[in-house]
């Protein structure tokens, strides 16, 4: 792409959003298919296999937390990642299991608020529970879209196959299958169904999408802050973001604002890419990081982990997982 107006024109004329392209082309498994194809004939570089891989070794890289965070600064620009961006630290605190026989929701926790993020799932948690929930939160359980970016079908597959038979004992009881990253969650509406493992899309539900059609004993108190929303690609795709701003005004005197975005520039790792970098950071500039660099003391709220890096990088802002948001008004 010779812009990064290009690149915005191509993700608002199809908005890779899996449904709503006029042409009825679904961009998402289009990408699959052809990531797939390619990969028969070409081997994996060390860049692939190490976002590819990423749930696989999260637990061993995670237990060794300094050694891990001082070998990704120091390999990644040999690796192909932009020496300008700062990787995801990996997390000692990383989040465990919550084994609940008579749960009335599943909170599936991904990799990156497990091992990266580990505050959202504590939050998530600690809502769900203020709002009388019984919650159980199984541990080791991916979604696999980190082997379909680069077509690795196969090995998404075992993945599909992990999550299905961990939570389709719920999912026919009726139980709610809630999620924090909107592209993980999604994939089990979309992706996974594709793949011939769909019996968990019709109970799975983003975390603002569950507490939107019933917020149950939920009390929140005032937090006198403006608060400042960017929604992920997923969620504007999926039709996620009313939910969000519904679930932001369970707080007194919240009005959430939504900045008028498309991509924040990151779509998962291509952000992060060295040859990708000056486009991204093209991209989160037409609108997303001026936005945040006037929002004053506002709250900057992003569900999506690359979003929240892009904020992080282009802004020096924090944002924060509307799950926190709601834990700060507990």
């Amino acid at each position: 792409m010779e812009s990064a107006r290009e690149a915005l024109d191509l993700c608002v004329s199809c908005k890779g959003c899996k449904r709503e392209c006029p042409t009825g082309v679904d961009m998402a498994r289009m990408k699959v298919e052809y990531a797939a194809a390619y990969r028969r004939g070409h081997a994996l570089s060390m860049r692939e296999r190490a976002i590819a891989y990423l749930p696989r070794y999260a637990p061993w890289a995670a237990a060794l937390a300094p050694l891990s965070n001082a070998a990704s600064s120091l390999l990644k620009s040999s690796i192909g990642f932009s020496a300008k961006r700062k990787l995801p630290k990996w997390r000692t605190d990383r989040v465990g299991s919550v084994d609940t026989p008579d749960a009335d929701v599943v909170l599936f926790i991904d990799t990156f608020n497990r091992y990266f993020e580990p505050e959202n799932a504590r939050a998530a948690l600690k809502v769900l529970q203020a709002a009388g929930r019984k919650v159980h939160m199984p541990g080791g359980l991916c979604c696999g879209r980190t082997f379909l970016s680069v077509g690795l079908v196969d090995e998404a597959l075992r993945e599909a196959a992990k999550i299905q038979e961990a939570l389709l004992p719920y999912a026919e009881r009726g139980i709610p299958i809630v999620g924090l990253e909107p592209s993980c969650l999604f994939s089990l509406r979309d992706e996974l169904p594709a793949l011939g493992f769909g019996k968990l899309a019709g109970s799975a539900l983003l975390f603002e999408e569950y507490l939107a059609r019933d917020a149950g004993r939920l009390k929140l108190k005032e937090i006198e802050k403006r608060v400042l929303v960017h929604g992920h690609c997923h969620q504007k795709a999926f039709d996620a973001m009313p939910a969000v701003q519904k679930v932001l005004r369970l707080i007194p005197g919240v009005e959430p604002s939504v900045i008028e975005t498309s991509c924040c520039g990151m779509a998962g790792s291509f952000g992060y890419e060295a040859e990708h970098y000056d486009v991204s950071m093209k991209m989160a500039e037409l609108a997303l990081l001026p936005a945040v660099r006037k929002a004053g003391d506002a709250l900057v709220v992003a569900d999506g982990t690359s979003c929240r890096h892009q904020i992080a990088d282009g802004a020096g802002r924090e944002a924060l997982h509307v799950a926190r948001v709601l834990e700060l008004a507990l």
